[in-house]
Formats: C-alpha cells, sequence, structure tokens
C-alpha cells in the first residue's frame, strides 16, 4: 500500500504518560517523513500546545487542532468550523453553573475560561500556556454578531462526573453538538457532525490523498472516528476498548513508542 499521510493523536499515543515523545517514537515518525510522508498532529490541544510538539519532532506538520475543528496547513488555517453562540451560553448555563466548574473555550489560537480550578491550573502547566478569562454573555453577543461561535468547548471534572453530564447531555437529543471524552476527566463539545475523522478527510483532501493511503493512531473516544475513516487505523495498546475494537491493529502502548512499532509494522 501506497501511505501518504499519517495522522496522530498526542495525549496517551505520541507522548507518554509524562508528555514526553519517546526518542523511538520521534525517530519513527521523522523516518516516515524523510520517506515523502506526510504527517498531521490531530489533537484536542490547541494550537500553542500543539507547536512544540511539532518543533520537537523537527519536521513540518499540518496541525487538526481543537479536535479537528481548526486546521492549520502551512501556517495557515484550511478548515475552521464553529458550534452557535447560543450553544455555548445554554451549555455553560446549564451544566457549567449547575456543576460548579469553568467552562473551557476554543476558538482558533485561543483558550478562554470562565474561571479556574485544578483542572485548568494542571493544564496550564502541561501545556506551559494561560488561558484568558472571560464573560460568556459577552463572548456571545461579540460572535454572535460575527454569525460564528468557539470550534469546540470542553468541561473537565472527576470521571464519574463527566460520565454523569455526557448522560446528561446525551438525553437532550441535540442536533446543534456532538461530543466524546478525550479523556477519562475530559468531555469535549464541537459542532454536530465535525469529528477527528471530518478532519482527517479535510486534510486528504487538501493533500489530494485518499482516506486508504491513511494511517492513523489514536486511543480515546475522540479518536474512534478518524481511527475509522482512515485506510488503516491503529490503537495504542493502551486504548479504550471501544477504538481497540474498530482499529486494524493494535499496537503497543504510549509508554513503549507504540507509534514507532505500528509504522514497523506497516512502513518497513
Amino acid at each position: 500500500m501506497n501511505y501518504q499521510l499519517i495522522c496522530l493523536d498526542l495525549d496517551g499515543t505520541l507522548l507518554d504518560d509524562q508528555k514526553k515523545i519517546l526518542p523511538r517514537a520521534r525517530e519513527s515518525v521523522k523516518q516516515a517523513a524523510e520517506q515523502g510522508i506526510k504527517i498531521a498532529l490531530v489533537s484536542g490541544r490547541m494550537p500553542a500546545a500543539v507547536d512544540p510538539i511539532e518543533e520537537e519532532l523537527g519536521i513540518s506538520c499540518i496541525k487538526a487542532c481543537n479536535a479537528g475543528t481548526y486546521i492549520l496547513k502551512d501556517g495557515q488555517c484550511i478548515s475552521s468550523e464553529y458550534l452557535l453562540a447560543d450553544t455555548m451560553k445554554r451549555i455553560y448555563a446549564e451544566i457549567a453553573e449547575r456543576y460548579q466548574m469553568p467552562l473551557w473555550i476554543f476558538r482558533h489560537d485561543r483558550w478562554i475560561v470562565t474561571g479556574s480550578d485544578r483542572y485548568v491550573e494542571r493544564e496550564s502547566e502541561i501545556i506551559h500556556h494561560r488561558p484568558e478569562f472571560a464573560d460568556v454573555e459577552e463572548l456571545a453577543a461579540e460572535w454572535a454578531k460575527e454569525g460564528t461561535g468557539p470550534n469546540k468547548l470542553v468541561l473537565a471534572a472527576s470521571p464519574d462526573e463527566i460520565t454523569e453530564i455526557y448522560n446528561v447531555i446525551a438525553a437532550q437529543n441535540r442536533t446543534d453538538l456532538d461530543m466524546a471524552r478525550s479523556a477519562d476527566t475530559f468531555l469535549e463539545i464541537f459542532p454536530k457532525g465535525v469529528t477527528k475523522g471530518t478532519a482527517l478527510k479535510a486534510i486528504c483532501q487538501s493533500l489530494d490523498v485518499k482516506p486508504e493511503n491513511v494511517i492513523a493512531f489514536g486511543d480515546h473516544e475522540l479518536d474512534v472516528p478518524m481511527i475509522e475513516a482512515a485506510g488503516v487505523g491503529i490503537a495504542m495498546g493502551n486504548a479504550i476498548d471501544e477504538l481497540k475494537a474498530k482499529a486494524d491493529f493494535v499496537t503497543k502502548s504510549n509508554n513503549e513508542a507504540g507509534v514507532a512499532y505500528g509504522l514497523e509494522h506497516y512502513l518497513v
């Protein structure tokens, strides 16, 4: 098979549990790039948190940020999808305020929060970036005038709370949003029909590459559509069972340079 694109989730996939790229994983990705294969970093992270990973790899990457809702190629935005401003207001009022937690708001290269807690502080330490603080009503009014909104929203809480919130929103049968867990403590909310899978297809279109010529790696619920859209979907050894069941191959864990093992299986 003539593989032309590799799509990589970051946390729990390319990065180990210490949020580092293991040397073997880094070299395997660089070797693929040297063979002419394009590399896309497809992450829930904002651009400022993906840029250091690209720098550490030492190669130019396409960056599908904010859960694939904001895609950058050669420094230019090639796709940006938005939630409605009213959707943001409703999630804030019905969920964030009810459960007394900050709402995380992502738009382009901005990370905005309505308050701080231990999850916000921990994320700031991990990505070395501080969020802005803003009022939801003011943001909604500004963006409504433009006919846009945020790329995605995030709620961070204990696994039990995240499961409860997921079930509350799912029971509403919303037609304006989709959602998925990117970790046990994170629930990501994004525009209806926009997923890492649609991001993969948008990247393919920009490169004139067929999805069947793509290898994609992931570990959690947010990665499932990307695994399904790729010609070869690879689940990390530490992946959730749902993703493993849909993958074409299960590699080693993120702490064992599983990306390298997977690439060697298909490219060598």
